[in-house]
């Protein structure tokens, strides 16, 4: 082994050593507890059974899929017509958009449901604007609903895939929408045939992402419903946190599901883009 390998792997340890320390063994060790009996004991599948044979945890799961697919999918498409214009744009019109884009895609947790509660809440700035000139949708607008979650989600998706989907977007080369117009395709020609099947594995891996962000998102949701709504984070934090009874190993279970369909997520996107052939 030669010196400048040798460099390479010395620089590597501290890295090593925080992804085992950090990463690795707590998740080594949650997948262990997930398969212990409560109290101490032998292993067991009862936790798993749990939580696919009781109304409340299923629900959760749903709920979980629910919110994170849709938010994805709406935030997904906000952010496509976003990038598209941001590269069209001015270069000082763009730098202001980027600003306002990494700005926002900060603002998430605590802070962003106090803002919505603010606005949407029973006496919210909103909904009050709403009752006062009778505009319904406004009026009758209930942030503590899944309907008010999904919005948030929103909110803090479209900042976060506009910023993932820009690099994409300046990949696209002016001369392939030149060549399509020279062989007499047009806008919508271009776009199904050149800009969408080379955004493709670019808009599959912004998805993972985005479902990945909202599945395990808990900060915003717990702030704005507490425990009146089934989500999984919360149903998680509630086995590690209870008042009366904490319950780590099955908690330890709910954790190991989520993170078996965040994986399952990214897996699906792999195994699309290799059936392209990794075109990009």
């Amino acid at each position: 082994m030669n010196n400048s390998k040798k460099t390479y792997l010395a620089a590597l340890l501290p890295f090593a050593a925080v992804v085992l320390l950090f990463e690795l063994m707590p998740v080594a060790g949650v997948v262990m507890r997930s398969f212990m009996e409560e109290n101490g004991g032998g292993l067991t599948l009862t936790h798993y059974a749990s939580i696919f044979t009781k109304r409340l945890y299923r629900v959760a799961v749903m709920n979980s899929l629910w919110v994170a697919a849709a938010s994805s999918l709406i935030g997904l498409f906000a952010a496509f017509w976003g990038a598209k214009s941001c590269r069209e744009a001015k270069p000082g019109t763009k730098n202001i958009f980027l600003s306002v884009l990494n700005m926002t895609s900060n603002f998430s947790g605590i802070p962003l449901a106090f803002s919505y509660i603010i606005l949407f809440g029973n006496v919210g700035v909103l909904v009050m604007f709403g009752k006062n000139h009778g505009i319904e949708a406004l009026a009758n607008f209930n942030i503590y609903s899944i309907r008010g979650l999904l919005l948030c989600y929103i909110y803090f998706q479209i900042p976060l895939a506009t910023l993932l989907l820009i690099p994409a977007f300046d990949a696209l080369k002016k001369e392939w929408r030149e060549a399509a117009a020279l062989l007499g395709g047009g806008a919508a020609a271009f776009w199904l045939r050149v800009g969408l099947p080379n955004l493709l594995p670019s808009l599959l891996g912004t998805f993972s992402i985005l479902f990945a962000n909202a599945i395990a998102a808990f900060a915003t949701a717990y702030a704005l419903m507490q425990n009146n709504f089934q989500l999984l984070p919360i149903r998680i934090s509630e086995q590690f946190v209870g008042d009366v009874v904490q319950r780590k190993e099955f908690g330890s279970a709910l954790a190991v599901v989520l993170m078996l369909m965040m994986v399952a997520t990214i897996a699906a996107n792999g195994m699309i883009l290799k059936k392209r052939g990794g075109r990009g």
